[in-house]
């Protein structure tokens, strides 16, 4: 099952995030690393969330990460979510959906 780990960022994230960046992506590599962490990043213009990607069998590993972030421990992130996301096309989707014959 994938899970969208969804941040709200403080207004000054962008200039607050270089004392915490290193320490955030070592973070983030180690979850690649141990396959929970697919994809993450920020959203542009304006850069007021990020998303990150999780995949797994819970929620568990999205909520951990979330608990350890420095970004979230430092008051970058306003708020944090866990949604489950059913997704149904491409090569990672957890639910095939085959078209018709």
């Amino acid at each position: 099952m994938h899970y969208l780990l969804m941040y709200d960022v403080a207004d000054d994230y962008v200039e607050r995030r270089t004392a915490f960046r290193s320490a955030h992506l070592e973070l983030g590599r180690q979850a690649v690393e141990r396959g929970e962490l697919v994809l993450g990043g920020a959203l542009a213009d304006p850069i007021d969330t990020a998303v990150l990607l999780f995949r797994g069998s819970s929620p568990a590993a999205a909520e951990a990460f979330a608990m350890a972030d420095p970004y979230v421990l430092n008051g970058l992130v306003k708020k944090w979510r866990v949604r489950p996301w059913t997704t149904v096309i491409g090569k990672e989707a957890e639910v095939k959906i085959t078209p018709p014959a």
